[in-house]
């Protein structure tokens, strides 16, 4: 009879799908019953993560065989001391716990084809002395967090062909194709536009294909695997027609996700649209796709809307509520207490690091150029749905020294002005009229003025400097512009 009745390994599960990824940490435990008292040498278990790809050709009589493999880590934990042997184990069930982290780094996800495979999975060994060694294994599900760029991925694509007509018709035909976004998860729905304009005098078909390559490698050889996942054929587009099309295409639950951060295994998608022509080249726009995991897509916002313009560009239109970018389009950088208009007291938005979403809590660092690199013009901040109103007598926060609003000073009366006596040998002064009133003599003097000129007495409503106007509660202050007056200077300071 047997010594070892069971020997079980459980793991615990970290999501709803079971699956790791860079950095997690496995746990579980080891159950191990016994029917009798039993001698140990070693037990331990381990966390291995391997590539591997294999297939045969023929030339002639001789067959070639090209494989590789590539090693991505290998986790050890010994469940007794490493240097005790000869551990006595007595009747019952034994539980052991043990805890593995992943590295971090960029491991491709698990993958199964016909000729090759990435494997993550845990075993535990018990060895004896004289007996054969006892193992267990369970595979692990491991879905690689390394999307480079996954946000502007979300944005739209959009592409375009035209096609001259040849020997059997005239004319040329037009197609500009338009897709949602170019990274999708399984299950989720692929919404294609295509404005075609036939002016030509044949019909022509659109036709969308969704397909798959698998690209295996091993020592200069590779080997590739096609396949089409979606084929759908539209209604005929007679000569001499403008038409739209759309077309929705569902990625079925079971395709793998894609893989370009392994060297000798790579997983591929793409979108073809093309127009179906005969006795003709088919014209065609081919989108790259980029098929995540379940929960690593970012759901699209309502600002993302397909168009010309994406709603992560500078400059163009956007219907997105998310706040400006970071970096300030004045001259000066804003105030930390300034708002989306530079208005003192309204919060201050930064540019948001990548939000974190459920089952992606992580976006690591990959090789660069694994996936196509996005246009110029796209950038990383949110648009700004509002346009700024400028001041018309500048701001003073749009220097980085938060300056709060000016306020009304209280008026400090001035001291009395003090009384003037006119010397006896200056003449008064009065305001002189127009000069056409005066007919001047050759020897005129500024202070020899015509009798006929009015003379000039204040008025009675025009109050004294030494009034102290403000303390008069029946009389209006002065006027804040009187006090401030606002000059060209002011305002170039303002800016």
């Amino acid at each position: 009879m047997p010594s070892i009745t069971s020997l079980t390994l459980t793991c615990d599960a970290l999501n709803e799908q079971g699956t790791f990824s860079e950095g997690d940490t496995i746990s579980g435990k080891v159950t191990l019953a016994l029917l009798k008292q039993i001698t140990v040498d070693s037990f331990f278990i381990k966390a291995t993560g391997d590539a591997n790809v294999h297939w045969t050709t023929k030339s002639g009589d001789k067959t070639h065989s090209h494989s590789a493999h590539k090693r991505y880590f290998k986790l050890k934990q010994f469940l007794f001391p490493e240097a005790s042997k000869d551990t006595v184990l007595p009747q019952g069930i034994h539980v052991y716990k043990f805890s593995l982290k992943i590295p971090q780094g960029s491991v491709p996800s698990s993958f199964k084809g016909p000729h090759g495979k990435i494997v993550y999975k845990l075993e535990a060994k018990l060895s004896r002395s004289w007996k054969m060694d006892q193992t267990v294994e369970q595979k692990i599900l491991f879905v690689s967090r390394c999307y480079p760029n996954l946000h502007s991925l979300m944005l739209p694509q959009i592409g375009a062909t035209k096609k001259e007509m040849g020997l059997f018709s005239k004319g040329q035909a037009d197609m500009e194709v338009t897709i949602d976004r170019m990274a999708y998860a399984p299950g989720e729905t692929i919404t294609v536009l295509a404005k075609i304009n036939n002016s030509s005098s044949s019909e022509m078909t659109p036709k969308f294909r969704l397909g798959k390559k698998v690209i295996y490698r091993a020592r200069g050889s590779t080997k590739r695997e096609e396949c089409t996942i979606i084929k759908v054929v539209e209604n005929r587009i007679q000569a001499h027609t403008e038409l739209e099309v759309r077309c929705r295409m569902k990625i079925p639950l079971d395709q793998t996700a894609t893989i370009q951060n392994c060297d000798i295994l790579s997983v591929e998608y793409h979108l073809k649209v093309y127009l179906d022509i005969s006795f003709a080249f088919d014209p065609e726009v081919l989108f790259p796709l980029v098929v995540v995991p379940l929960g690593f897509a970012p759901v699209p916002q309502p600002g993302m809307a397909a168009g010309p313009y994406p709603a992560g560009a500078v400059g163009g239109p956007s219907n997105s509520d998310f706040p400006p970018p970071a970096v300030s389009r004045r001259p000066y950088p804003v105030s930390p207490s300034s708002g989306r208009s530079g208005n003192p007291g309204a919060p201050m938005y930064s540019a948001p690091p990548p939000p974190v979403y459920p089952g992606n809590p992580m976006v690591f660092p990959c090789p660069p150029s694994v996936y196509p690199a996005q246009p110029a013009h796209v950038s990383g901040g949110y648009n700004n749905q509002v346009p700024e109103i400028p001041f018309p007598y500048g701001t003073p926060f749009s220097s980085s020294v938060i300056h709060p609003p000016p306020s009304a000073p209280t008026f400090q009366t001035p001291p009395a002005a003090p009384a003037i006596h006119l010397s006896p040998s200056l003449p008064v002064i009065h305001p002189p009229p127009s000069l056409a009133a005066f007919n001047l003599p050759p020897s005129y003097s500024p202070f020899n003025v015509s009798p006929t000129a009015p003379s000039y007495n204040l008025g009675p409503s025009a109050p004294m400097m030494n009034t102290d106007f403000l303390g008069q509660s029946d009389e209006a202050p002065p006027a804040y512009a009187l006090l401030f007056p606002s000059t060209t200077t002011d305002k170039s300071v303002a800016k």
